[in-house]
Parts: structure tokens; sequence; C-alpha cells
């Protein structure tokens, strides 16, 4: 059987349009999709509702943001610091699941950020890249459609940082693990930066599991435990976290605060 050709008889909007056209097109979509987005699915116009106090055991929701890169700051003492840009990108709470509808002890809270381009799109209907659960989230629930920013942060607080770290390949044991190798020289004939002997001799007769080996290195969930927020930037969304994050550039992360530090002088629970 021969290729099969799909015939594809959808038009872009802009196929007929001149190039003034397609700018004001352009321009008036991407204003009513912000406003969907701001104004249409924000409940917090409607009526606010209930704070709650803190108790031990709860957790505020996380953010979805990407990360821009790294830059140093600097603080009011002279201090320098290295941080890591993370950008908050139409974050907003999707669903809320209860303890039943969850695992059955505690409740939680499905994130989504970053929209899909509405050009993309045949429907009236919002889509995001990617979601995230935040669990353990036992007084605090928040309306579906509530807009996430880094103000949901402040300074001095400390997050966890979960990402897909940066895929290495196939590699060995030395950069894989950290293995030191073999001899430079001294009868050694191609075995510079091979492992060596595997461990086991007659009598297990076999390789323990979790045995260091080559291997696929990277491209796993990582998470960078206590970060601090250096500085919040509420005009572009921007949260400055301390040190390096994993992932590449411009990859989506999940932002949640750790709980051991949860405080009363802090850990408000408010949007």
């Amino acid at each position: 059987m021969g290729c099969v050709r799909t015939v594809k008889t959808t038009t872009w909007f802009e196929e007929h349009l001149t190039e003034d056209n397609q700018q004001y097109m352009r321009k008036s979509a991407a204003e009513e999709y912000r406003r969907q987005t701001a104004e249409k699915l924000n409940p917090l116009k409607d009526e606010p509702w209930q704070r709650h106090e803190w108790t031990e055991g709860s957790r505020r929701v996380g953010l979805v943001a990407v990360k821009l890169g790294m830059a140093p700051i600097w603080t009011k003492t002279g201090e320098r610091h290295v941080v890591t840009m993370l950008q908050v990108q139409d974050c907003h709470v999707l669903k809320h699941l209860s303890k039943e509808e969850n695992d059955g002890h505690t409740a939680a809270l499905i994130v989504g950020g970053k929209n899909v381009s509405p050009f993309h799109v045949r429907e009236s209907l919002i889509f995001l890249t990617v979601l995230y659960k935040f669990c353990n989230i036992i007084l605090l629930i928040v309306c579906s459609g509530t807009p996430l920013y880094a103000a949901h942060f402040r300074p001095g607080q400390f997050v966890d940082v979960t990402a897909k770290s940066i895929g290495k390949g196939f590699q060995g044991v030395m950069k894989r693990w950290g293995f030191k190798g073999q001899p430079a020289s001294h009868g050694q004939t191609k075995t510079h930066r091979r492992p060596g002997a595997s461990g086991p001799g007659g009598d297990p007769a076999k390789v323990f599991k979790g045995k260091k080996m080559p291997g696929r290195m990277g491209n796993v969930y990582v998470t960078a435990h206590g970060l601090k927020i250096w500085r919040v930037n509420t005009k572009y969304n921007v949260l400055y976290v301390n040190g390096s994050v994993p992932g590449h550039r411009n990859c989506l992360l999940k932002v949640k605060i750790i709980i051991h530090t949860c405080t009363h002088t802090h850990a408000q629970f408010d949007v």
C-alpha cells in the first residue's frame, strides 16, 4: 500500500488578511484572552472567601513557574548571592480534590500554568500546558479559576522547586556517578574510564540491584529543597530563588513552600 496523504481543508485566520489586519486580529485576540483569564475566571471579584488560621501540618498551595535563568544580586550589606529567576505565567487553580477524591488522607488542589497559544485552539476554552497537584491542603480551599501570582510568596520564605533535569543521554560511570576511574598507565589497556569489577563473587553469583553502572543520565524529576526567596518582583511576576534549580531554561517548575518553616508570622492563608 502506498503513501496515503491526508487532505487538510482547514484555513488559518491570517490566510486572506493584509499585514495590518493580521496585527489587529492578533492584538484583539490577545486582549480578549487576557480578559478571560484575568476577569472571567477570577471568583475573588464576586465574593472573598473566609481566611483560616494556621494549624500544624497545613500547607498553602504552590505555583507553576518558568525558569528564566540565573543572575547575581546584592543585599544592603554588600553580600553577593547567585539566584535563579522564576516567572509565574498564567497560573490558575483548576480544581479542588477533597480527601475522598484524592487519596483518602489529604485534600489537594490542581494548578495549571502557561496557557496554550489561542491561535492554535479551535474552541473558546482555556488550555494549559502543564498541570500539577499540590497535596496536604487541609484548610485552604481556593475556588477554581483563581489566578496565582508571584506575590503568593514573600521574601524570606523557603520553597522546594521540582522540575525535570537536563537529559545527558547514555553516560559512563565517571560522569554519571563520579567514579575515579583507573590509572592512565602501568599496564592499563583501554580501561581508563571503565567501571572495573562489579563486586560479587561466586557466593552471591549475581549483581545486586541498584549497582552503579553506565546508563541514561538526567531527564528525571529532581527536587531542590529549602531554597530561600530573596526578592519578589510583582510587576513581572518573578521570584528570585537562591542558588540553582533543576531543569533547562524556559522549562516549567513546581514551586511549593516547605512545611517546617511555616510559622504564624508569615504562613498566612491568603492568595
